[in-house]
């Protein structure tokens, strides 16, 4: 009786797709990848050189910024899925290697994002769109360093997601004790054409636009340029609305207080000479 014919193990799409092969192939071809743009990155931010011809400091940064959503994801679901615990993968040292390398180059590739943002706040002044790229960025970074963190403890999915929810709450919450809007003012009037001499002209209609906040910033940018604490009718009648509010217990809080301390102390109404510069808004905000 003739022997039955051997047949070829069935391939499945996961064997494919995620197979020891395949997941080597595409851990070096991602380093690659990665390696020609970090070496750009270092030309231009730490190398000296100078921007292509029609590139804006807005564009570079921008190129920076929206492709990491992609390449953040990319990262975490191709981690998560090549090196799953118990698989062929997970135990083979070259590709854990690949992998340790091909993350660390997402983390090098964060922090050239925010070197190209910290350029375009240094042309374009910061805003709270600006400040939460920061934010945000950072917590890419963190997250990618949880990942390495995971691989190499030996963690699981889970445990990956819970330090990230962890690592977002903490943000969220330490958020919440910083005043925006004053370090807003206080940074664009610090690093102000007006009050250096270098960098760029004050946006003064939008810092009025952050509210009473940035009055006390406002206040040093005047006494700088004028000797004295001038003041727009609008300005006077929005610092009243918020002496007004603060002594209402409902809605105290101990920043509007400080603040309210500030305000009060302030001189008289001095209405501004009409030539007072005042940069047009930019967009992105």
């Amino acid at each position: 009786m003739a022997a039955p014919a051997a047949t070829k193990p069935a391939t499945t799409i996961e064997a494919v797709v995620f197979g020891k092969a395949a997941i080597l192939r595409a851990l070096i071809v991602f380093n690659a990848l990665f390696a020609l743009q970090t070496g750009l990155d270092a030309a231009y931010l730490w190398g000296g050189v100078a921007l292509p011809d029609g590139l804006s400091y807005a564009a570079y940064a921008h190129r920076g910024a929206y492709p990491l959503i992609a390449t953040a994801l990319l990262a975490a679901g191709f981690v998560l899925a090549a090196l799953r615990p118990g698989s062929e993968t997970s135990g083979d040292p070259l590709i854990r290697r690949l992998v340790y390398a091909w993350v660390a180059q997402n983390i090098v590739l964060v922090i050239s994002s925010i070197l190209r943002l910290d350029l375009y706040i240094g042309v374009y002044a910061l805003t709270y769109w600006r400040i939460a790229a920061f934010v945000w960025m950072g917590l890419v970074a963190s997250g990618l360093v949880l990942i390495i963190a995971r691989i190499a403890l030996g963690k699981s999915n889970e445990w990956l997601l819970s330090a990230n929810l962890a690592t977002l709450s903490a943000t969220l919450y330490a958020c919440c004790f910083i005043n925006f809007a004053a370090t807003i003012a206080n940074f664009n009037v610090d690093h102000s054409l007006e009050m250096t001499g270098d960098g760029t002209p004050i946006d003064t209609e939008y810092l009025r636009s952050l509210g009473a906040a940035a009055m006390p910033a406002l206040d040093r940018l005047y006494m700088h340029q004028f000797g004295n604490q001038t003041t727009y009718l609008a300005d006077q009648m929005m610092i009243d609305d918020t002496i007004a509010e603060q002594r209402q217990w409902r809605a105290w809080s101990f920043r509007g207080w400080r603040l309210v301390q500030v305000l009060d102390k302030r001189g008289p109404l001095v209405l501004p000479p009409p030539t007072q510069p005042s940069q047009p808004s930019v967009p992105d905000r």
